[in-house]
């Protein structure tokens, strides 16, 4: 197993909006980084996240830094 498999379903993000727009759906990996795609593109590219950068983003999120 490489570390950028991805080993859960894709889960749509619980901020999507209810018709469906700006829509991301995560997944976890085998290093337990995470996979993000577009929900509306799932053929398309998928963004990896090691670990580490996951952890930050989530932090930075929960600690207001991005503006929401």
């Amino acid at each position: 197993m490489k570390n950028q498999d991805i080993v859960t379903e894709f889960t749509k993000s619980s901020a999507s909006t209810a018709n469906g727009a700006d829509c991301v759906e995560v997944a976890h990996t085998a290093d337990g980084g995470r996979a993000v795609r577009d929900s509306k593109d799932p053929q398309g590219p998928i963004l990896f996240f090691a670990p580490t950068e996951w952890n930050a983003f989530s932090t930075g999120v929960n600690d207001g830094e991005f503006g929401g």
